[in-house]
């Protein structure tokens, strides 16, 4: 009995962990171009697209200045965000977001 109970508190725990972590890019129709694709590939997380300009509120309220920028959040706190370069893009890749996620399941064990 304690066995299947520890189980379900594991699955739980990754469920709540997983339901946890969002990354958010923000971005803007004029710099669709720029747009970063893979972000729907990343694990154990929502991941989620905002167009500043159809929602202008979002660029004051997170001190958005540089588009894209793509932002993790944990609990709704912001942890970590990467901001495009001078030519409007991305220069985090795939993997370091994903590592950056990890951490952040694994931090909550």
């Amino acid at each position: 009995m304690k066995t299947l109970f520890s189980l379900l508190v594991c699955v739980w725990c990754v469920t709540t962990s997983y339901t946890q972590v969002t990354v958010k890019q923000f971005n803007a129709d004029w710099n669709k171009a720029n747009t970063v694709t893979w972000l729907g590939k990343l694990s154990d997380c929502s991941v989620k697209y905002i167009d500043v300009a159809k929602n202008p509120a979002y660029q004051k309220k997170y001190k958005l200045v540089v588009f894209p920028t793509i932002i993790i959040f944990d609990g709704g706190e912001e942890v970590k965000r990467y901001q495009a370069d001078l030519s409007f893009k991305i220069t985090a890749t795939r993997s370091e977001i994903q590592e950056e996620i990890d951490n952040l399941i694994m931090s909550d064990f």
